[in-house]
């Protein structure tokens, strides 16, 4: 189940091993595990059949910030873009870089491209809750097939979390959304978002509801028909939250967002908004932030990977995507 983005918690060495890719070309990466970049292009790799052997070492001659990749008789370094136009033309699957167009061309502001991410992130975990749920009211208590869930009490403590998890993501997409997205666009025309506030507004006390839900449920006897009827709730609302996520993030895209290049921001102006968005989402860029990759496809979390990259404080970006990776 899932996008399969992020699912390794071992030691950055043992990314691809040998053992496991017998036959697969290995990448050497010689750089510094502080700068983003190394991360980044860390990422990249695992998703590519490939096996991947880290040195951290600063290059002789081209310093700190440089990486360097060899590959066989190719030894490559240069800039983001240079490394992944060799990475995608030797180890061409699954490609990880989509072309200009559509959402992502450059006219985009980077607010606007980070929020539909988000977007996606969170349709996908929502998604997954509704078909956890249906699962759940589909087996009244009884314990999962695979033994690793754990008994039903250990299953819906499992659930409870992942929702949490999900509670906090959403609620702080939406703290960022009004602090950037829809203060830009009251400062140019008051009333432009006073629906999706008010949409916030509603939905809050429907997700705050849902986790209490599932907080009951957990000190119930599993298998009662008390226990039936609370998972059978909650699986109901899951479903109207996801119908409700849905029509939020679809009117956004298509009637607010797009107003964002007619506010015209200055390229200082698009980078300082964006660095905004991370300050709001502090949670989603450190203890979430695996959890918020996973929802998204390799080449969605390549392109968020690269908003990252552009922060200024770059102890905090390379912070951030170490997290994906160890």
């Amino acid at each position: 189940m899932g996008n399969n983005c992020v699912k390794l918690k071992k030691s950055t060495a043992e990314i691809a091993p040998c053992e496991f890719v017998k036959d697969s070309p290995v990448v050497v990466l010689y750089g510094s595990p502080a700068v983003p970049l190394t991360s980044y292009i860390r990422f990249a790799l695992h998703h590519k059949t490939v096996s991947v052997r880290m040195v951290s070492a600063e290059t002789p001659v081209l310093g700190r910030d440089t990486l360097v990749l060899q590959c066989g008789s190719d030894t490559v370094s240069g800039s983001r873009e240079a490394l992944m136009r060799y990475i995608e033309s030797r180890f061409p699957r699954p490609p990880l870089v989509v072309s200009r167009g559509g959402h992502w061309d450059g006219t985009t502001p980077l607010i606007v491209t980070a929020t539909m991410l988000q977007h996606r992130s969170m349709t996908w975990h929502i998604e997954r809750m509704v078909r956890w749920a249906e699962d759940l009211a589909a087996r009244g208590g009884r314990g999962a097939v695979d033994p690793r869930v754990g008994s039903p009490r250990m299953e819906v403590k499992k659930f409870a979390r992942s929702y949490g998890q999900l509670l906090e993501l959403m609620l702080e997409h939406a703290q960022m959304e009004e602090r950037t997205v829809f203060a830009i666009l009251e400062k140019a025309d008051r009333g432009l978002s006073k629906a999706a506030n008010e949409e916030h507004a509603r939905d809050l006390p429907i997700m705050n509801g849902i986790k209490e839900d599932i907080k009951s449920i957990g000190v119930l006897d599993s298998g009662t028909p008390a226990y039936q009827e609370a998972l059978s709730s909650v699986s109901t609302r899951l479903k109207s939250l996801q119908e409700h996520c849905k029509q939020h993030f679809e009117a956004e895209e298509r009637d607010l967002l797009p107003l964002m290049e007619a506010a015209e921001l200055s390229k200082a102006q698009d980078e300082r908004v964006l660095e905004q968005c991370w300050d709001a989402m502090q949670g989603t860029h450190s203890h979430l932030f695996r959890f918020f990759v996973e929802g998204l496809p390799p080449h969605d979390a390549m392109t968020y990977l690269g908003l990252i990259i552009r922060c200024s404080d770059q102890d905090r970006a390379a912070a951030i995507l170490r997290l994906v990776i160890e």
